[in-house]
């Protein structure tokens, strides 16, 4: 937990641009049905320069 919490205020520092230019994360989100029932997922993404970070969940 206390990783997922630092990986986060990194991604909140990057944001303000403290460090430089600000950083826009998108977000995407999706919902499906299939013969499984309904299912859906989140996730954010990160892009800068050479370096891409995402993280994202499966409900």
């Amino acid at each position: 937990m206390t990783r997922v919490l630092g990986i986060l205020a990194l991604a909140a520092l990057a944001g303000c641009g403290a460090d430089g230019e600000p950083i826009r994360p998108t977000a995407k989100a999706t919902v499906g049905v299939g013969e499984r029932g309904v299912n859906g997922t989140v996730g954010t993404r990160v892009v800068s320069g050479n370096i891409r970070v995402d993280v994202g969940a499966s409900l």
